[in-house]
């Protein structure tokens, strides 16, 4: 059976989910997650897309990316995953293939500001929903750059974020009201990578 094509749209940002082969747990080892910020450092260089959110989990990513052209999508999410099973299957000796055939991808409009912003939250609480982390701090998503306005080097803030108030303070305080009002249900009651959800404004 043929797969369902793409509709992919120049100016929408996409969730894209990407698990391991089998949903192993490939990615636990702290030098392989250090890894992977370097592929996406070189990823960016290359294709030169918005990357707003980004969780490395066990067995599975999470990016929101926006591509500079819809035609890059496939090509940046390509390299990555051919850069990284590369790279894992020499580290971990092993071969065959590590990532899942396909990657589950979710578009939305920039105009869409209630999606994005749940679609944030959902991706910066997936730790606290494994239960790894108490909060939404973790080493390997960039929650903090909207928590605390740092900077990652790799992540950018999405638009919907910087319309949450006057200042930069002022959003970052907002969009932390916003993610503690996350609930370990709004995770279990859906699919990886639907953000249909109502953002509670």
């Amino acid at each position: 059976m043929s797969r369902k094509p793409r509709y992919l749209q120049t100016g929408n940002s996409y969730h894209i989910t990407t698990r391991c082969n089998n949903r192993e747990f490939k990615l636990s080892r702290r030098d392989c997650r250090e890894v992977f910020l370097y592929a996406i450092k070189k990823a960016l260089d290359k294709y030169q897309f918005k990357l707003y959110a980004l969780c490395i989990m066990s067995n599975h990513v999470h990016y929101l990316i926006e591509p500079a052209q819809s035609e890059d999508l496939p090509k940046i999410m390509h390299f990555l995953n051919w850069y990284t099973a590369m790279c894992f299957n020499r580290m971990l000796k092993r071969t065959g293939h590590f990532w899942e055939k396909r990657y589950h991808c979710d578009g939305f409009a920039p105009s869409d500001r209630e999606r994005a912003l749940n679609t944030l939250r959902y991706i910066h609480g997936n730790p606290k929903a494994a239960k790894m982390r108490k909060g939404f701090f973790y080493d390997f998503s960039n929650y903090g750059s909207y928590e605390r306005l740092t900077d990652d080097g790799l992540t950018q803030w999405h638009p919907a974020f910087l319309q949450l108030g006057n200042t930069l303070e002022e959003c970052a305080q907002n969009a932390l009201g916003f993610c503690q009002k996350f609930s370990l249900n709004e995770r279990r009651g859906r699919c990886i990578g639907e953000s249909r959800y109502r953002a509670g404004f």
